[in-house]
């Protein structure tokens, strides 16, 4: 799938873009399951909001609990002062995850897929199994800022293995929040982790554990956008800090992310994201059902 001048380049700047990698007709095929999840979801009393800013805030059970199911996460500017949805549940969603790749058919199907185990395979993850799925909203004037990270802080192997694709569902400009990166800056160390401190009990949470005090590149003079049209695909680097600024335009910019790491790898318990026995990771290369 891959050129050996785009592996190069991959691994010179520790991401890749790939334009008209999805067609029209599969992104409108995810965007609309995406807003048939959203319909169908009905949240709980207790408040899911996702945040980069302070990780722990969102580390409730829904949030350490959705490795192995579908749940919908709230955009934290979403609500006013008195705690009520400011504007209808569709428009107020920053995401959906994480495991829709394995409990979907739509997203089954268009993430196991003969040319995406290709394209891992090319970069060196013939073994490549799915971990994580997201489908990111980015909402019109509410979409939330995610800070500069490394992906291998929340999913981390040993050694470190976790590769991110990233799929535009609709063009992503500087304007609506597309996503910036530091060219070559997988190469340095790994910062941080973010580990659970327990199981699954009313005292269960996370924290991050520094590794390198290093400052991770400062948003955006240190970084350069990937404005890229819907359709490309940005293969990123678990190492490469990234980032994407808050939406204050009055376009989204939907997005569908997998996270994959190597089979052979291990994946310390102290990951965030666990899934239950019945519900094993699969490799990339899988036939979807």
């Amino acid at each position: 799938m891959l050129s050996p001048d785009q592996v190069a380049q991959f691994e010179r700047d520790g991401f890749l873009v790939l334009p008209d990698v999805v067609g029209p007709e599969a992104i409108a095929s995810l965007r609309e399951r995406a807003v048939e999840l959203v319909d169908e979801w009905e949240p709980t009393t207790e408040r899911t909001v996702f945040t980069t800013e302070q990780q722990e805030r969102v580390s409730n059970r829904e949030f350490l609990s959705s490795g192995d199911t579908i749940w919908c996460f709230f955009e934290e500017e979403a609500f006013g002062p008195d705690g009520t949805l400011t504007q209808p549940k569709e428009l107020s969603i920053n995401k959906i995850g994480h495991a829709m790749h394995d409990l979907d058919p739509v997203f089954e199907r268009f993430t196991y897929t003969p040319e995406l185990a290709a394209i891992a395979a090319d970069i060196g993850m013939p073994d490549a199994v799915v971990l994580q799925s997201m489908y990111i909203f980015k909402q019109p004037s509410i979409g939330g800022e995610v800070t500069c990270h490394q992906d291998a802080t929340f999913l981390y192997t040993d050694p470190v293995t976790v590769t991110g694709f990233w799929f535009a569902l609709e063009d992503a400009t500087v304007e609506n929040g597309c996503l910036w990166a530091a060219p070559g800056g997988h190469r340095t160390g790994l910062r941080q982790l973010f580990k659970r401190t327990g199981a699954m009990t009313d005292d269960d949470g996370t924290v991050f554990e520094q590794l390198d005090p290093t400052p991770l590149p400062t948003p955006p003079g240190d970084l350069v956008p990937l404005e890229v049209p819907a359709g490309t695909l940005v293969v990123l680097d678990g190492l490469l800090p990234h980032w994407s600024d808050a939406n204050r335009s009055q376009r989204s910019r939907h997005a569908y992310t997998v996270h994959c790491i190597s089979a052979s790898a291990d994946y310390p318990e102290w990951n965030w994201l666990q899934r239950r026995a019945d519900l094993p990771l699969r490799r990339l290369d899988s036939v979807a059902a």
